[in-house]
């Protein structure tokens, strides 16, 4: 089974195919997706500029399409790094149990689902690589009370998504599943009231 650089570099070779550059990138999204594969992929189309059906992009736009999830890539490999590196030295020195981050990260190792988006249509506009940068910075910093990736303050329970956790709080302007570790306690208990108000209006 190819690996992600390997695909990466089908997408690149003008020798290939077009369509087989345009299948290695979709291949690239197993690797790598931080939204879930069928956002990441929208949102890579939506950026570079051509149409998710398109079966003969651009191979430029293809190639433009790659480089932002590539960058995006080498930021959650840095953050991976790092936090790998933490959780050796917090053994070395007596601390067994993780803590909430690490039970999220758990779920989101490799950089699928990083910032899932339920609904493939609803993603951030943002670079990946900055969304995940965002994203970051927020669970290396106190809880917050909104979304750390757009900012938004609407934020509702959701239950039966389609990846783990299967509920959780979901930002109703960039739609990704806001990690639980970057909210305060009262945040998730207002996105489960506004869940509440939603299913009785």
């Amino acid at each position: 089974m190819a690996g992600f650089r390997s695909l990466a570099r089908q997408v690149r070779d003008p020798r290939c195919d077009l369509a087989l550059r345009r299948y290695s990138l979709r291949k690239c999204l197993e690797r790598f997706a931080p939204y879930g594969h069928r956002a990441t992929w929208d949102h890579l189309c939506s950026r570079a500029g051509f149409d998710p059906e398109d079966r003969s992009p651009d191979p430029a736009r293809l190639v433009a399409a790659l480089e932002e999830l590539e960058e995006a890539r080498s930021v959650w490999l840095a953050y991976e790094a790092e936090f790998a590196r933490r959780r050796k030295k917090e053994k070395h020195d007596g601390l067994r149990r993780p803590g909430s981050v690490d039970d999220w990260h758990r779920l989101t190792w490799g950089g699928f689902g990083v910032a899932w988006c339920d609904d493939p249509r609803v993603h951030p506009r943002a670079p990946l690589a900055e969304v995940l940068r965002r994203l970051i910075s927020a669970l290396e910093r106190e809880p917050g009370d909104h979304c750390p990736v757009c900012g938004g303050e609407r934020l509702t329970w959701r239950y039966d998504l389609a990846h783990e956790p299967s509920s959780g709080p979901v930002c109703v302007d960039c739609g990704i599943v806001v990690p639980r570790p970057v909210l305060t306690p009262q945040a998730l208990a207002a996105a489960r009231r506004e869940r509440r108000m939603l299913v009785s209006a």
